[in-house]
């Protein structure tokens, strides 16, 4: 006791003659420790079985604050260091990272009694989707919910759908594009586009009516928690958590009234999300209850907004970018319907038209390929799993991160892979050696293997089902605003870059770029 007195006292006289360099002695001391601390934390959770650990030098936060500033960066020099499989804390959980066609691979197709996404997501999802759907379900009942949402996106329903997106963008521009030219916010607007086309075909028209009496200001407090710190954070009592409750309440009221109203009318056929759900039944002959199919409709419209937002987004910035790829899109949708398109007098496509949009797909393809949404795709270890062709041994607890677009931009499968260049999707490029086997895992066929460098839509029991509704919807968006205006990017922004702290990856904002309304 007597050395510990004898050594404050004299701390405290160093202190009194010369504060700034004790403090400074302090702060070196207390970096010391947490260096210290880190190195001890990584040898003691080293295994040799386990892939790699990126280093880091601040326990329990590990690389989390590198990771989210550019995953991306962080992944590729990573991959550089490591390999295509590595480890890193964050936030007191191990991600391992996996990528190339293996990582892609082994991450999508991993055994569901070893790896699931329920676990990794359901935290996330729950307070945004609501109970009883998608991961707040066993695996073998999300299969059979993705079988009833197939049913709502048949080639019938999108030949319905196509008209009805047309008609939301048109009154979309005649109410807010009132200028013969100007700038606007593109990502708020195509965002506002996306949530009616989407609500009104898959919520149905009632829904839709409602949006601007407060259905879309319930919607963006459901989406307040979806977000990183809500993953990282889940024990934390946010106040989001308390507001989305209040909001599904809500959401359930309005729902339960359009189910109620549409159950009176039975003889009524509406060609949209909403009957198909209504009339779904599990193999057991189960219906989804009303809270189900409204949380079912909150899930297809909350999956798909921000998505798709961001790609047409960044398909229309690439296209104000190039002009040459737009005459191109022009060119082909001229010959196809035989006549000069303007601005009021193109004519409505059908959906084998749509289909048919060889330029508009390749640009849609091409986007997805370079500005991917989605940058991480996650799955919890629940029982250790092995790579296979390694000596590697991922443990339960681990989560393992796909990121299909490490090998999308890749030279190796792509050449000038981080350019833009639609016409790349019209070569040999197109086809890559994914195997083509399929298996139906509860839902229809889907392609079983993942050794491909591009999956925006994943693979596998995952693989998101709305694929062909994105494609319909986005190129029908881009097909009615490129027939109206010509654009370019703002002088002052310019392309902007990718903002990395959402869930999913959008363009920095403001999204700002130049309308001009063409002539008819």
């Amino acid at each position: 006791m007597g050395v510990l007195q004898t050594a404050w006292e004299s701390y405290a006289a160093f202190m009194a003659r010369s504060p700034v360099a004790c403090v400074a002695v302090t702060v070196l001391v207390l970096v010391s420790f947490v260096i210290t601390w880190a190195q001890f934390e990584q040898k003691t959770n080293y295994s040799p079985s386990e892939p790699p650990t990126v280093s880091y030098y601040v326990p329990f936060i590990g690389s989390m604050i590198e990771f989210g500033i550019n995953p991306i960066k962080f992944i590729r020099k990573n991959q550089k260091i490591h390999g295509n499989f590595f480890t890193f804390l964050m936030f007191g959980r191990r991600m391992t990272v996996c990528v190339d066609i293996d990582g892609n691979d082994f991450v999508f197709n991993a055994k569901h009694s070893c790896v699931t996404a329920e676990d990794a997501y359901n935290s996330l999802t729950k307070p945004v989707f609501g109970e009883g759907v998608v991961y707040d379900v066993p695996n073998s009942v999300l299969m059979e919910q993705k079988r009833m949402v197939k049913a709502g996106l048949s080639i019938e329903n999108f030949r319905a759908y196509i008209p009805i997106f047309i008609q939301e963008v048109n009154q979309y521009i005649d109410k807010h594009w009132t200028e013969s030219e100007g700038t606007v916010d593109l990502l708020q607007s195509i965002s506002e586009m996306i949530i009616m086309t989407a609500s009104h075909t898959l919520l149905g028209p009632e829904i839709r009516s409602k949006l601007h009496e407060g259905v879309a200001d319930l919607y963006h407090t459901l989406d307040s928690c979806f977000t990183p710190i809500h993953f990282l954070f889940e024990w934390l009592p946010l106040p989001s958590y308390y507001s989305s409750g209040k909001a599904h309440d809500e959401l359930d009221r309005i729902f339960g009234t359009v189910i109620a109203e549409r159950r009176k009318h039975t003889g009524e056929k509406h060609i949209d999300m909403l009957d198909a759900l209504m009339e779904s039944r599990y193999k057991n002959g189960e219906p989804l209850s009303d809270k189900h199919v409204g949380n079912m409709l909150i899930a297809l419209l909350m999956a798909g907004q921000h998505t798709s937002a961001a790609t047409t987004t960044w398909a229309l910035l690439n296209l104000a970018a190039n002009p040459d790829v737009v005459n191109e899109a022009r060119a082909e949708n001229e010959a196809k319907f035989g006549r000069k398109l303007g601005a009021k007098s193109f004519p409505e496509p059908s959906y084998e038209d749509v289909k048919d949009f060889v330029v508009l797909d390749n640009v849609v393809r091409e986007t997805l390929r370079i500005r991917s949404p989605l940058i991480e795709l996650m799955r919890k270890v629940v029982k250790p799993v092995a790579i296979p062709n390694t000596n590697y041994v991922i443990p339960a607890g681990n989560y393992i991160i796909a990121s299909p677009i490490i090998s999308s931009t890749d030279e190796k499968y792509y050449k000038a892979a981080e350019d833009w260049v639609p016409s790349r999707w019209n070569t040999a490029e197109k086809e890559d050696s994914m195997d083509k086997a399929t298996t139906d895992y509860g839902f229809g066929a889907t392609t079983t293997s993942a050794r491909s460098p591009t999956l925006p839509f994943g693979a596998g029991r995952h693989r998101c089902i709305g694929e062909q509704f994105a494609y319909v919807q986005i190129k029908t968006i881009l097909y009615v605003l490129l027939n109206r205006f010509d654009f370019s990017l703002d002088p002052k922004r310019g392309m902007p870059e990718r903002n990395y702290q959402s869930m999913v990856v959008l363009p920095e904002g403001p999204v700002l770029c130049r309308y001009k309304r063409r002539a008819d």
